[in-house]
C-alpha cells in the first residue's frame, strides 16, 4: 500500500510539473531582432498603459518614462510590485534580448523561466502582432535606465506557489483571437481596446467570481463592469448598454479628462487618460468606433 501511495504521489507530481511547465513563443512568432521601429514604439508604449504601473504613481511629464516600478497593487490575493522595466542593464530590462521581451509580454514567461502573474496583463498582450511587439521593446530602450529593483510581491498561500499559474494559464489563457464580432470600420479600435490598452482587466468581470474574480474574463458580459481588482468600488461599465455618451463624447473623454458633464477624471482612470492623451486623434476615435459597436 505504501509503495502504491508512494508511485501515486510521484505520478501526480510528475503530471502537476509537466501541466504547470512555462510556455514560449516559437521562433516564428517573433519578429527578427533589432527589427523594431522606436518612433512607432512610442504611440505602442501610451496606448498599452506601461506608465500606469511601472512609473511612479505621482510621475508627471518626463519623469513618466522612468519605468523604475510603480505603486503596489492591492488585491485578495495579495500585493502585487511592479517591477523595473527601464533599460538598466542589472536592475531593469536592459540585457533582455527581443525573444525575451516577446516571450514576457505574450506568454507571462521571465527569462529566467518564471511564470509572472496575470496582474501582468499579457493574456490581453497575447494579441499584439510581432513587428508590434518589436517596435514597443525598441522604444523601450530609448527611455532613461533607473536603478532599483521594486520590492518583491506579497502574495497569500497558496497564490504564492508561482508554478500554479502554469494551470491558470491552460484553463484561462487560450483565447488568442478576438472577443467580440464587430464590424471591419471598427477594427482599428478593437486592436486597441481588446489586446494592446487591455481595457476589459478592469472593464469585465471575471468567472469564479466568488473565488475573488480568479477565473477568466467572462466574455458574455464584455466591457459591462467588474468589482475593483483592489476590493473597494466598481469599475464601471463602458459597452454601449452601461455609457450613454456619443463617439465624440468618448475620444473628447480620452483625450481632455473632461466628461460631457465637465466632470473630470479621476482615480485610477486618471493615470489611463493621461495615457490616451498622448494618442493622435485618429487613434481616439478609432477607440471610441470599438466602445460603439460592441454588441449589447
Amino acid at each position: 500500500m505504501l509503495r502504491a501511495a508512494l508511485i501515486a504521489v510521484a505520478l501526480g507530481g510528475a503530471a502537476f510539473w509537466a501541466l504547470t511547465s512555462p510556455t514560449r513563443l516559437n521562433p516564428s512568432q517573433i519578429a527578427a531582432e533589432n527589427s523594431g521601429d522606436q518612433a512607432r514604439g512610442a504611440r505602442l508604449f501610451w496606448a498599452g498603459g506601461c506608465a500606469s504601473c511601472h512609473a511612479a504613481s505621482d510621475a508627471r511629464g518626463p519623469d513618466r518614462l522612468k519605468l523604475g516600478g510603480g505603486a503596489p497593487l492591492k488585491t485578495k490575493f495579495g500585493t502585487f510590485q511592479a517591477p523595473n522595466i527601464s533599460p538598466n542593464a542589472s536592475d531593469g530590462i536592459g540585457g533582455w534580448s527581443l525573444v525575451d521581451f516577446a516571450n514576457a509580454m505574450q506568454k507571462g514567461v521571465s527569462p529566467d523561466g518564471r511564470h509572472y502573474y496575470p496582474a501582468f496583463p499579457y493574456s490581453a498582450y497575447q494579441r499584439m502582432t510581432a513587428p508590434d511587439i518589436a517596435d514597443l521593446y525598441a522604444y523601450l530602450r530609448t527611455l532613461p535606465p533607473v536603478a532599483g529593483r521594486a520590492p518583491a510581491n506579497d502574495i497569500a498561500f497558496p497564490y504564492s506557489l508561482r508554478r500554479g499559474i502554469g494551470l491558470w494559464k491552460r484553463a484561462f489563457m487560450a483565447n488568442a483571437g478576438t472577443i467580440v464580432a464587430v464590424p471591419e470600420s471598427a477594427r482599428a479600435g478593437q486592436y486597441l481596446v481588446e489586446g494592446l490598452g487591455h481595457c476589459g482587466e478592469c472593464h469585465t468581470p471575471r468567472t469564479l467570481g466568488g473565488l475573488g474574480g480568479l477565473g477568466r474574463l467572462d466574455t458574455a458580459n464584455w466591457l459591462a463592469g467588474a468589482p475593483s481588482a483592489e476590493g473597494e468600488g466598481k469599475v464601471p461599465g463602458i459597452a454601449p448598454a452601461h455609457l450613454d455618451w456619443s463617439a465624440a463624447d468618448i475620444a473628447g473623454y480620452l483625450k481632455t479628462g473632461f466628461t460631457p458633464d465637465y466632470d473630470s477624471v479621476g482615480g485610477s482612470m486618471a493615470s489611463v487618460q493621461r495615457n490616451m492623451a498622448e494618442l493622435p486623434d485618429e487613434d481616439l476615435a478609432a477607440i471610441a468606433a470599438y466602445l460603439k459597436a460592441v454588441p449589447e
